[in-house]
């Protein structure tokens, strides 16, 4: 499963609300990776997350790989919406 988004927070994806999307990511099953500007991380990961230094505007991607991928998937999009963090990019 595979979604993409754009980040539209001014801070862009800073310290506290990563902790948060790999706390969440951390409660499934599946590998849940982060793609952007052809750089992957882990979304289990603070420092993988982190490093991808995810500023407003810059474009990513989620993919979950696993029995659980599309619940992990929709849940991760879930908080990224309610946090004000990014948008679905369709």
């Amino acid at each position: 499963m595979k979604k993409n988004f754009v980040v539209t927070s001014e801070q862009g994806i800073h310290a506290r609300p990563a902790t948060e999307l790999v706390m969440v990511a951390n409660q499934f099953e599946s590998e849940v990776m982060i793609e952007s500007n052809d750089r992957s991380a882990d979304m289990k990961s603070i420092m993988g997350l982190m490093s991808l230094g995810l500023y407003r505007g810059q474009k990513f991607s989620i993919v979950a790989t696993g029995d659980d991928n599309l619940e992990a998937v929709e849940k991760l999009a879930a908080l990224l919406q309610e946090k004000k963090l990014a948008n679905i990019d369709e």
